[in-house]
């Protein structure tokens, strides 16, 4: 472990689930690890973390609360801040900095970028008001919450058709708005008239909130009709946050689904830099919390064994001169 201050063996930038799981496993190995987190998870207006054994309907800050303990009683610092920069040094040793918006720079033998992403909405008026409470975009996440409602589905292209289908599941009262975004084919539409999802054209002027804010009245036309909806559905794009990596010589890439942009990974969430690895949405865009916090996990075993390859190295590099010099001083006795 290093001691040195400013100066971990890893660095991790984020903590939502998949930073916190990393660092607590990398406390559980005796590694010095600091979590730069900002304290803005992208599921901050959820009510609710679902889909997670044992942490099922606890309030995202709640698990963030938790999970900042856990590390910490392993000896894992957690650092309030924003990352501004990271780059590659010249030192063998600490081979990467993080520079922090107050000045601070952090030096660390390896880094994990855990840094989320970003979702970016259809520009309608009202829309962002409403997101991670009555504007949702996953029903694993919140169709349960939602069961039985009168759920509108807003168009953005293709994929809309298959939320469409999908919420079904969920409620008997689908509403699709084809908002001049999403043109069913003709099968599709046999698919959502079977499935007796109702179909809306034109364009969608805005979202509409009830008058104490609490809660969706319903979505407004640009013909001014206004149609009565208790949850709307969006399909947002998806952009990693990973504008601070440019140092680095890191890219995202389009994703293979076409929701957006990451970075690449392979199994363990190496990236294409040497020392440095990614976990959670930045490396892929379609996790949920519980996936997102075992990519964490993993992400963390291999980047221990990454540095106990290299402190094994080191070893044998002394051990093999110390016994070259035993056998000198042997020969010359």
């Amino acid at each position: 472990m290093t001691n040195e201050p400013n100066s971990y063996d890893v660095v991790v930038l984020g903590g939502g689930a998949a930073g916190l799981s990393a660092a607590l496993m990398l406390g559980r190995t005796r590694r010095s690890v600091a979590v730069v987190d900002a304290g803005n998870p992208r599921n901050a207006p959820a009510y609710g973390v679902h889909g997670f054994l044992s942490r099922e309907g606890m309030s995202p800050f709640e698990l963030v609360s938790v999970g900042r303990t856990e590390v910490e009683s392993y000896g894992g610092e957690i650092i309030q801040g924003t990352a501004v920069a990271t780059a590659r040094t010249n030192d063998p040793y600490y081979r990467f900095q993080t520079e922090l918006d107050d000045g601070t720079v952090l030096r660390s033998r390896r880094l994990l970028l855990t840094t989320g992403l970003t979702d970016q909405l259809p520009d309608i008026p009202g829309l962002r008001e409403q997101w991670g409470t009555g504007v949702l975009h996953c029903p694993f996440c919140h169709g349960w919450e939602v069961r039985d409602r009168h759920i509108g589905i807003l168009g953005a292209g293709a994929k809309s058709v298959h939320q469409a289908l999908l919420f079904r599941q969920w409620s008997n009262s689908i509403t699709l708005f084809l908002n001049d975004a999403t043109e069913p084919t003709d099968e599709e539409l046999e698919q959502l008239a079977a499935r007796g999802v109702n179909i809306v054209d034109g364009s969608v002027a805005r979202v509409l909130s009830e008058n104490d804010g609490d809660g969706l009245r319903g979505v407004e036309l640009a013909s001014g009709e206004v149609v009565p909806v208790e949850a709307l559905v969006v399909a947002p794009r998806f952009v990693a946050n990973t504008e601070i990596f440019a140092g680095l010589g890191l890219t995202p890439v389009q994703h293979p689904m076409g929701v957006g942009e990451h970075l690449a990974v392979d199994e363990m969430g190496a990236t294409e830099v040497d020392g440095v690895w990614a976990a959670g949405n930045v490396a892929n865009l379609m996790l949920q919390v519980l996936p997102a916090a075992a990519s964490g996990t993993m992400a963390a075993i291999a980047i221990n064994n990454s540095l106990m390859a290299d402190e094994l190295e080191q070893d044998l590099e002394a051990y093999r001169a110390s016994r070259a010099t035993s056998t000198i001083g042997a020969e010359v006795s």
